[in-house]
């Protein structure tokens, strides 16, 4: 059935179930309690983190559970912030209800570019944007290594153990180099610098959300889709989106789940079926973890009218990127190899997984903010849902799959041990799949100021790392 006759049957037909007060009695209740216990989990990891710093010295971070220093100030981005703070809260589910839907999704992606720089300027232009990726451990420090791209891609894994010669700073040894090949483009085509590659990534990050609205309306509804997009335009999530190349990784994986989606519920399998797969493939050579996206693009295939119809196109697509970085010399087995013993050899092997394997979801707490926990709680409740059928359900419990699709894929990170801290940067891509939870949540604009004041608060008292 052609997808816009799906919307219009979900708008006549299905409305009722999304339009329904989404409160029974004891919702509201229960939504605050999970709020309030979120906040406990952040509480005990933020006093049982300081002991075991102050005491052992082995978290590597200033301000346990987060990698950031407690230093309130204020900055040319706060009026800003804080007027884009307002204004979603005051107009953001009106217009969120009543907009067309590509002006919908330019909106969102405008909202959150602006809440992303805004929230970064706080910290001041040069050190929340243009100087975040020129550290000692960031990407652009290593452009000068990467005149012949053929030929240092074939000496890559020589340089990721830590006593090899001339080894990678940890963020390049920690990545794929698509990552790092990206900023070398950029400098290539005349926008080197600190700056333009800050812009890049809030530019291009900010661009998730509209992504996952995009897959949350063909596989759920646009009416969920609607209902979500304030939260994600202002999510917490953009105090590390600005600036840090994981909010560049966001968007990248975001679009190929968004690609998927339209290939498995819409008229064009092959087109969106190649950008899916292409986007799949460039996905896993920016981060070794976010092979974990498998998860999420499972559940969309499983949401999907068309399930493999699109999958030659896909698996095309997602030939490429690995095909090039192979012929070119990389290999990604030995280098995710490589990096596991870099990684323990490291402070990864000193960091605790006792304090880190539940400290980690305090972090995630304050990317996705106490509305997407409500939300997930709500969520669990249409789960059951789904035992009539994936395509029979209606559009919550479909919404609930992707969302908890997302959380066990966060889940199965946490529990590698490969992700001991900073991860509220690095799991920025699994939290934009969480945010969109937010959509059961009746009474928006109260949640939405608890997402505000908490991205303000974190911006405004602590000086993040990114």
């Amino acid at each position: 059935m052609n997808r816009d006759l799906l919307v219009d049957r979900e708008r006549h037909q299905g409305a009722r179930p999304v339009d329904r007060p989404l409160a029974a009695p004891g919702d509201h209740v229960r939504d605050l309690s999970a709020a309030l216990a979120a906040a406990l989990l952040v509480l005990v990891a933020v006093l049982v983190g300081t002991a075991i710093q102050d005491r052992h010295h082995s978290l590597f971070v200033a301000w346990p559970p987060v990698f950031a220093q407690w230093q309130p100030h204020v900055g040319p981005g706060t009026p800003a912030a804080l007027a884009v703070a307002v204004a979603v809260v005051a107009y953001g589910p009106a217009l969120a209800a009543r907009l067309p839907w590509r002006a919908l999704l330019l909106t969102a992606w405008g909202t959150a570019m602006a809440w992303t720089f805004s929230l970064a300027l706080v910290d001041g232009w040069q050190r929340g944007i243009a100087g975040r990726l020129t550290t000692t451990n960031e990407y652009l420090t290593v452009i000068g290594r990467f005149h012949d791209i053929p030929a240092t891609l074939r000496d890559f894994t020589h340089h990721i153990l830590s006593h090899s010669p001339a080894p990678w700073p940890a963020h390049i040894a920690g990545h794929p180099p698509a990552a790092t090949v990206t900023f070398v483009l950029l400098d290539r085509i005349g926008l080197g610098g600190g700056a333009w590659a800050g812009v890049w990534c809030i530019t291009v990050g900010a661009t998730a959300g509209a992504a996952v609205l995009v897959a949350v309306r063909v596989l759920a509804g646009e009416q969920l889709a609607r209902r979500a997009a304030p939260f994600l335009a202002l999510a917490p999530a953009a105090v590390w989106v600005g600036t840090s190349a994981d909010g560049y990784f966001a968007a990248v994986a975001a679009w190929s789940v968004a690609f998927l989606a339209l290939a498995v519920t819409g008229d064009r399998p092959r087109s969106a079926g190649l950008a899916a797969g292409l986007f799949l493939g460039l996905t896993a050579y920016l981060s070794y973890g976010l092979t974990l996206f498998a998860v999420i693009a499972g559940a969309a295939l499983l949401l999907g009218q068309r399930r493999l119809r699109p999958l030659p196109y896909v698996v095309a697509g997602l030939a490429v990127v690995p095909v090039v970085f192979t012929l070119l010399g990389f290999n990604w087995w030995e280098a995710y190899r490589l990096l596991i013993t870099r990684y323990y050899e490291g402070v990864g092997g000193i960091r605790p997984y006792g304090y880190w394997v539940w400290a980690n979801l305090a972090c995630t707490v304050l990317i996705v903010g106490p509305a997407t926990v409500a939300g997930l709680r709500r969520a669990g409740t249409r789960l059951p849902e789904l035992r009539g059928g994936l395509r029979a359900a209606v559009p919550q419990p479909r919404l609930a799959l992707m969302v908890f699709a997302a959380l066990l894929a966060l889940l199965v990170a946490d529990l590698s041990g490969m992700s001991k801290a900073e991860t509220e940067r690095i799991w920025l891509p699994f939290a934009m799949w969480l945010l969109p939870a937010c959509a059961f949540l009746p009474r928006p604009r109260a949640w939405l100021t608890a997402q505000a004041v908490l991205a303000l608060l974190l911006n405004h008292l602590l000086l993040t790392g990114w």
